[in-house]
């Protein structure tokens, strides 16, 4: 094997140790050419100096005798030295006594010695005598030529690199041998004797180590790929024998396989077989399925039609003159009602879920009546001691943007809660607006929780400990979903809970605001409070009475109210009204639990009173303030401000064939200011549309003769009700009955049982700018 000479390890070596010494003897050599440059050029200012010292006594005389021919003598003297190319001698009154030059030497290193040294040089020397240095008699002026000096120094520069160039040279041929020798020709060698191996030998001979070299580097890599040689042939061997191992297990295999075979294709019929009964039971669910979303959309239609009934006479009930007794009972009733048709929606969530298709609403509604609302509902739950107050702020919207069901579950749940583990004290709902998050917090005195059980209590079926159980009830499901429900709003849920001391559970849900909040009507009073400072009754008082522009102030409990002038009192303790009764002749509102009015004869006698159940919402104790003061002022009460707004003038076209929703709509829209004409099924409300205009129709969708849609196609389908809104009424509250109602042609959709508020809101949407005043 030949490697070319550029190749071989021993050139490459050379090579690299001869550009190192090569730059490293070209540096020391620069480095001594430094040097004797700077000597050099301080040799120049030493000889010349020297020069002016010999020449200073005698040119010192001969300018103080003003001798001109020893002075030309001197000058010509001067100018024997190679280096001096002008020499000048005057006198003390710069007189020039002699004046000599010469051309300057010219060389090959001429132009290289000037950039180096400098072209010239100019010395001069004060001419004195030495015993009276003080006294000038004179000036000797030399002219220099640097080019003997620099000559001399670039020739010693010149030798020191060409004998640098020549040592290098001489050492690169030298180590180039010394590397063969070495290094290159033992490698050549081994390299020889790997090539002459032939591949799959399985005897193949070793390889001799070169002489000298046993203990080195090549020693190691003779004994290196012997070893490999050794191994190789093991393995050669070790390979020939699990190949007669293979041969002799393809055989087996090929048996197995056959058996198999048999096998498999026994399996593949059952499978088949499998398959063919795993598509009947596929088909079969499928069924099921169907059959389960026909049932659950029957059910809601079918139970929500006489709910829509139920409720809306109801609502139209409480509108009626009533006592305080009769309207709680018959709002226990109407929200009674709502919490059915809260479970019916759940229910129909099933269907949502197994589907995939559970959203979320985002849509205007009423949070702060929606609070009061639940809270009013589940005070049944509350224990004799246990004060519930609902503590909204007055600067909270009208109305805000999302799902009311799901934030109603929420309340309710937190709400449910807290009352279940209180038995003493407060519970308070507190409804606020912080950085565009609505923020729920519920706060009681109950039992508390410990620290290590906050994180539990959110797991499904989870509790605080095993006896709370048993001691209060509880699936422990509520939290989990109240967790689960704000996360899906991209909302979250906080506790703070301490044993003994009570919990706060805290719900940030983002909820655009859509309405800002309504100011009431402002009023006209003094007002006056009998309630402990701790009690939920004084912190709303003090919250809402002031921003009325009632003059409030509250007395404690057993204070004495002698003299005291006020135009109504406002008290949740009934024991002490007997006492206060001789000494205040004003109304009475007397703030009770759930439950726990007081007797006919007990108000009589204590008249004028008025009774409310706690918890009082901002509306219902606006209303009793207003009232009790017009009673004590004895003039017309004036109407408070209330969410829903009147529309008038607004004719609308009720296509509903069920008697009682008919009812319930005519008088709903009648307290709306609005004119009815009914139709109890498609064709009639076709007629009815021909005899006048209307501004809205409200379409029920299921009837006989002609449902709701057919009957919004065949309107859409004449010019002159192209425009005409059309919104659904409908009892069926599935996924996608609402883009069934809207590919009939129909412009919004209202879902049975409404409300009044959800009724007045639709109307506001699409006749209100044209009919409001």
């Amino acid at each position: 094997m030949d490697i070319k000479f550029t190749h071989r390890l021993s050139f490459k070596q050379a090579r690299l140790t001869v550009l190192v010494g090569f730059a490293l003897g070209t540096i020391l050599s620069l480095v001594q050419i430094g040097i004797d440059y700077a000597s050099e050029n301080a040799a120049i200012n030493r000889e010349i100096q020297s020069l002016l010292d010999i020449s200073h006594n005698p040119a010192s005389r001969i300018a103080y005798n003003l001798d001109t021919e020893l002075a030309q003598e001197l000058a010509m003297g001067l100018l024997r030295s190679p280096a001096i190319t002008g020499a000048q001698i005057s006198d003390n009154d710069k007189n020039t006594l002699a004046s000599v030059r010469d051309s300057p030497e010219v060389g090959r290193y001429r132009a290289l010695s000037d950039f180096l040294f400098g072209e010239t040089r100019n010395f001069d020397d004060r001419l004195f005598f030495n015993h009276l240095p003080e006294q000038s008699v004179g000036e000797l002026h030399l002219e220099v030529d640097t080019y003997p000096f620099g000559a001399r120094f670039l020739q010693r520069a010149e030798v020191t690199l060409l004998s640098g160039f020549v040592r290098s040279f001489l050492l690169t041929f030298l180590l180039l041998g010394l590397f063969y020798i070495m290094l290159t020709r033992p490698l050549v060698r081994v390299i020889r004797e790997l090539s002459n191996s032939k591949p799959g030998d399985p005897n193949p001979s070793r390889i001799q180590c070169p002489p000298g070299h046993k203990d080195d580097e090549i020693g190691v890599l003779v004994d290196a790929a012997n070893q490999q040689f050794d191994a190789v042939a093991r393995e050669i061997e070790q390979r020939r024998a699990a190949e007669n191992r293979l041969t002799e297990y393809l055989a087996q295999l090929e048996n197995i396989v056959s058996a198999r075979t048999q096998e498999l294709k026994a399996i593949n019929t059952r499978l088949s077989q499998s398959n063919q009964e795993l598509e009947v039971a596929r088909r079969t669910a499928l069924e099921m399925a169907q059959a389960r979303s026909a049932f659950l959309a029957n059910m809601s239609h079918e139970i929500r039609t006489p709910l829509n009934g139920l409720l809306g006479m109801l609502a139209l009930s409480l509108d009626s003159p009533l006592n305080a007794e009769q309207h709680q009972q018959l709002s226990i009733a109407h929200d009674s009602g709502k919490v059915l048709v809260e479970l019916l929606n759940d229910i129909l969530d099933l269907s949502k879920f197994d589907a995939g298709q559970l959203e979320l609403e985002h849509i205007a509604f009423d949070l702060s009546t929606l609070i009061e609302d639940t809270a009013k509902l589940l005070s049944q739950n509350a224990a004799p001691n246990v004060e519930l107050t609902c503590l909204i702020d007055p600067a909270f919207p009208a109305l805000v943007l999302g799902d009311p069901t799901r934030v109603r579950q929420i309340v309710s749940n937190l709400l449910s809660n807290a009352l279940k583990f209180t038995r003493f004290g407060r519970v308070d709902v507190r409804l606020s607006l912080q950085e565009n998050r609505v923020r729920i917090e519920v706060c009681d005195t109950g039992i508390g929780i410990a620290e290590e059980a906050q994180a539990r209590i959110f797991r499904p079926f989870t509790q605080a400990g095993a006896g709370i159980t048993r001691q209060f009830g509880g699936t422990g499901l509520g939290l989990a979903l109240t967790r689960s429900l704000c996360e899906v709003m991209q909302g979250q849920l906080t506790i703070h809970s301490k044993i003994g001391y009570g919990s706060q559970f805290c719900a940030e849900l983002p909820l655009p605001c859509h309405t800002p909040a309504i100011a009431y009507k402002p009023l006209c009073g003094r007002v006056i409070a009998v309630s402990a400072s701790s009690s939920g009754l004084s912190e709303l008082l003090s919250h809402y009475l002031p921003l009325w522009g009632l003059e409030y102030q509250r007395y404690s409990l057993g204070q004495s109210l002698e003299g005291v002038e006020t135009q109504l009192l406002i008290t949740d303790d009934s024991a002490c009204l007997s006492e206060l009764r001789p000494s205040i002749n004003a109304p009475i509102l007397l703030v009770t639990a759930y439950g726990n009015f007081m007797p006919s004869d007990q108000v009589d006698t204590l008249a004028p009173l008025q009774q409310n159940a706690r918890p009082l919402s901002r509306l219902a104790l606006y209303q009793s303030v207003q009232l009790l003061l017009q009673k004590n002022d004895d003039e017309s009460p004036s109407p408070p401000i209330d969410n829903v707004q009147v529309l008038l003038r607004a004719r609308i076209l009720l296509v509903e064939d069920n008697p009682v929703n008919q009812l319930v709509a005519k008088g709903m829209l009648s307290k709306l200011g609005c004119e009815i004409v009914t139709a109890a099924h498609g064709g009639e409300a076709l007629r009815q549309l021909e005899r006048g205009d209307f501004d809205l129709v409200l379409m029920d969708c299921n009837m006989p003769v002609m449902d709701g849609y057919e009957t919004t196609r065949q309107i859409r389908q004449h010019s002159r009700w192209q425009h005409l809104p059309i919104v659904a009424l409908t009892a069926n509250a599935m996924p996608d009955e609402r883009e069934r109602c809207r590919a009939a042609g129909m412009d919004d959709y209202l879902a049975k049982p409404f409300r009044r508020e959800e009724l007045a809101a639709l109307l506001e949407s699409w006749v209100a700018k044209k009919y409001t005043s």
